[in-house]
């Protein structure tokens, strides 16, 4: 069956760096864009960065750019996200998710997959 299982979670003071990976499984993973989507404390999803199939073309939100970057190994089915600076608003759960043709990140996260999530928190 499918299966994305983030990891890489947990605290790290401000300004401290986390990778966060996501193992893929179930699916032909080198076919799929990636998204990471990452949920804070009473908030609704928000979409954080993504990547295409091959690797080559990657976006990222505002809030995150600069000091964020995705990135895929498809010789072993995984999502990355390093994660640099990392600011107290970065605290969510993040979640990686596959979607087998583009979504923007303006419209409905319409994904055919999804992770559990791995908790970050940013806390001195």
């Amino acid at each position: 069956q499918v299966q994305l299982v983030e990891s890489g979670g947990g605290l790290v003071q401000p300004g401290g760096s986390l990778r966060l990976s996501c193992a893929a499984s179930g699916f032909t993973f080198s076919s799929y864009w990636m998204y990471w989507v990452r949920q804070a404390p009473g908030k609704g999803l928000e979409w954080v960065s993504c990547i295409n199939n091959g690797g080559g073309s990657t976006y990222y939100a505002a809030s995150v750019k600069g000091r964020f970057t995705i990135s895929r190994d498809n010789a072993k089915n995984t999502l990355y996200l390093q994660m640099n600076s990392l600011k107290y608003e970065d605290t969510a759960v993040y979640y990686c998710a596959a979607v087998l043709r583009f979504v923007s990140p303006n419209g409905p996260m319409e994904y055919d997959y999804w992770g559990q999530g791995t908790q970050v928190t940013v806390s001195s």
